[in-house]
């Protein structure tokens, strides 16, 4: 158990504290806040464990394991989070978890042959996009809800429609890329399921 290892595994720890800050009422002070400091924190901690593992200590066939499974959770767990909040449709998230559980099996697949598949480009750029999206959805919610708090009733009626708007476009872009990267994931490693089938 290294440090980038470590680190990954502290990364699901995060998780859960971002989603009972989310879960927690909106009287709470700060609590928006808090919980985009938690995924941001999450965030400089997954760049972290990649750097340390590929120019440090190694990269290990567990943190090619668990590092995407922690990315996974902690998103997952965000877009769960906001679908309780009304931000974003059910739908929407069960795309975006139905592809990390397909490509959750495809690796489990590949383990039993003892091949590891580590996550490719076109995941990368998915986990990226579904980050900035998190990022701006939470800093969205910590400005209505910190910042805003007393701000005039007609004011705070326009930015929630706004940001309604807003929240619910990013989340179909997402969506997008999640079903687009998992598509070219599984015909990268189609191999994998040949053999199984």
């Amino acid at each position: 158990m290294n440090v980038p290892n470590m680190l990954t595994v502290g990364r699901l720890g995060l998780a859960a504290l971002m989603l009972a800050l989310l879960s927690l009422p909106d009287s709470v002070p700060m609590v928006k806040s808090l919980a985009f400091i938690v995924f941001v924190i999450a965030g400089i901690t997954d760049y972290l464990d990649g750097h340390l593992a590929r120019n440090v200590y190694g990269i290990t066939s567990f943190g090619k394991l668990m590092d995407p499974l922690a990315d996974k959770v902690i998103v997952c767990a965000a877009f769960v989070s906001f679908v309780e909040l009304g931000l974003v449709p059910a739908y929407i998230v069960v795309i975006i978890i139905a592809r990390e559980f397909l490509v959750t099996g495809l690796r489990l697949l590949a383990i039993e042959k003892g091949h590891i598949i580590s996550a490719g480009k076109w995941g990368k750029h998915k986990t990226v996009w579904q980050i900035v999206a998190i990022i701006i959805i939470l800093l969205a919610l910590a400005v209505r809800h910190d910042i805003l708090a007393g701000a005039d009733a007609s004011l705070l009626e326009k930015y929630d429609i706004a940001f309604g708007y807003i929240a619910y476009a990013i989340s179909i872009g997402v969506a997008l890329i999640t079903v687009a990267s998992g598509y070219l994931y599984f015909m990268e490693n189609r191999d994998v399921l040949s053999r199984h089938m």
